[in-house]
């Protein structure tokens, strides 16, 4: 039996590229042929908008084959990447597979499997912690963007309480939003008040005020509650 494993993360998945789910059937099709199996002889577990630093066994559709391939079968993925981002989780699977008896055929490594010698199982290990590494470095290069964007002033990911995202893309910027400063203060004034205006309380002196959220409502208890816990600890 051949069975197909075929991958594509949340990020491939705006793509329309050789990364492809489509495209990756349609390779590990072309192989059932020169083996003469047709596509109905071939069994496709898919994995979509799973990231490949999820190991093979914590992958849906990966435990799914894992389970289901016996001895004698094929497992074939058009790319190393689609199945292995992982150099330990690659080294695993090889154990896991030679122990079932089961071929794994990576194709853009080669169309035969890459158990069948030491060599071609040293390649792609190799290549697998390459594969690890870069993704550690796309991670790390992320990071440090963001970090500098954030030092320059930049808008990163979600925005305060007290300022506004103006621009867009890398041109974003915070700047002060007057009314939810006026917002934080008159919340703790009334809340640290001798009175000791409750949460439901102030939200009807804000609406009051014409003081509401970013959503043009008034704010929630939950709300004033975060924004005033927030200043407590800063």
């Amino acid at each position: 039996m051949i069975l197909g494993y075929v991958r594509v993360s949340s990020a491939d998945q705006a793509k329309d590229d050789r990364s492809s789910l489509q495209t990756q059937t349609d390779v590990i099709e072309g192989f059932a042929r020169t083996r003469g199996v047709d596509k109905w002889g071939v069994q496709i577990f898919t994995d979509a908008g799973v990231s490949g630093a999820t190991k093979l066994a914590f992958r849906p559709a990966g435990a799914e084959l894992l389970k289901t391939m016996q001895k004698g079968d094929i497992v074939i993925a058009s790319k190393l990447d689609r199945m292995f981002r992982s150099a330990s989780d690659a080294l695993n699977m090889f154990d896991a597979f030679k122990e079932q008896g089961v071929d794994l055929v990576l194709y853009d490594m080669s169309a035969e499997s890459v158990l069948e010698s030491a060599t071609a199982k040293l390649t792609v290990t190799i290549l697998a912690a390459v594969a690890e590494m870069e993704r550690v470095r796309i991670r790390e290069r992320t990071a440090e963007g963001r970090k500098a964007k954030k030092a320059r002033g930049g808008a990163v990911g979600t925005v305060p309480f007290g300022f506004r995202k103006v621009g867009e893309g890398r041109s974003a910027v915070l700047e002060v939003n007057e009314d939810e400063c006026r917002a934080r203060e008159m919340m703790k004034e009334l809340y640290y008040s001798r009175k000791g205006y409750g949460y439901h309380a102030i939200a009807g002196e804000l609406a009051a005020q014409g003081l509401v959220s970013r959503a043009g409502k008034p704010f929630t208890r939950m709300a004033i509650r975060r924004v005033i816990l927030q200043d407590a600890v800063q």
